[in-house]
């Protein structure tokens, strides 16, 4: 049987020499191993609650994600203007370069839909084409000397009542119309309401430019622009609502997109003609005939009778 001296530590005849040989060596013992690793288990520890906290943090940022605030606060609509600047430029690059086949929600919305975009174009267009259209007016009659220019500044308001109701009836009723149908028939898809408006808001961006340049008075000039806008935002329309309604009857199909072009058409048409309008040089000369009517009207009341 062992003894109890046998089960004491013994130095090592290695180590004896060493501290024998260089007495200010350093050295480690068993206790102060033990403590060093108990310090690192320690940091483990204090790594890990740091982790558990973290995870605990961004499961509550999760969490007030997810939570939907009510449609009277204000953080309820700033959802709607979470957008950078990157994003903003790509979908007014999509818009103005409509490409066969590539679906504006799809590619640049990506299920992030913004009402920053739109408010801005819209406010800047309804701006530009009072601007322009005064403008216009001022330059078309400046040949005319009885012309005597005057700001209409009731023109701004009529843009701003034609841009915006623009912007929110019509996407509401082609919302409502893909709405209905997707209830009636379950295989068709659709858009949300502010997807509809984004598409429609961003549509209107080569609205901008072209309202600049229809301050040239030039009537031809101006039905040019007229008709290339038009084709590249109705572009942009047809390239989003066309893979919705494809699958419908040829009539439903045709149909809607008939009317989506033709009340496109109709904002572009209208806002040229009331707008931008050309006038023509009118010479100020005074007809002869008024004036030999009156004085013969006047040497007959003159002679005595």
């Amino acid at each position: 049987m062992a003894s109890p001296d046998d089960l004491k530590f013994q130095e090592f005849q290695e180590a004896t020499d060493l501290l024998s040989a260089d007495p200010g060596a350093s050295t480690l013992s068993a206790s102060s191993h033990s403590g060093a690793t108990g310090a690192s288990l320690g940091d483990v520890k204090v790594d890990l609650s740091d982790d558990e906290e973290n995870q605990q943090e961004n499961s509550e940022l999760l969490g007030g994600e997810k939570r939907t605030s009510g449609f009277w606060t204000f953080e309820y609509y700033q959802s709607f203007f979470n957008v950078d600047t990157v994003q903003v430029l790509d979908r007014i690059k999509g818009s103005l370069m409509p490409l066969p086949g590539r679906n504006f929600v799809k590619h640049h919305v990506r299920n992030n839909p913004d009402l920053y975009g739109p408010f801005w174009i819209c406010v800047t267009l309804v701006f530009s084409m009072a601007i322009s259209g005064n403008l216009s007016t001022f330059l078309s009659n400046q040949g005319n000397p009885s012309h005597h220019y005057r700001p209409q500044f009731h023109k701004v308001t009529a843009a701003a009542v034609t841009v915006f109701l623009y912007v929110w009836l019509v996407p509401l009723g082609v919302w409502g119309f893909l709405t209905w149908k997707r209830g009636t028939e379950r295989q068709i898809s659709s858009y949300s309401f502010l997807e509809t408006v984004c598409v429609y808001g961003y549509s209107l961006f080569i609205y901008i430019p072209t309202s600049m340049l229809w301050s040239i008075p030039f009537d031809w000039w101006q039905w040019l622009l007229m008709v290339v806008a038009m084709m590249i935002s109705g572009m942009v329309l047809v390239t989003t609502f066309w893979p919705i309604v494809c699958d419908e009857t040829k009539t439903t199909a045709f149909g809607t997109m008939v009317v989506i072009v033709l009340l496109h058409a109709l904002l572009a048409v209208g806002c040229k003609l009331y707008f931008f309008q050309t006038a023509d040089v009118v010479s100020p000369t005074q007809p002869p005939s008024i004036v030999g009517n009156n004085t013969a009207a006047l040497t007959s009341m003159a002679k005595p009778h």
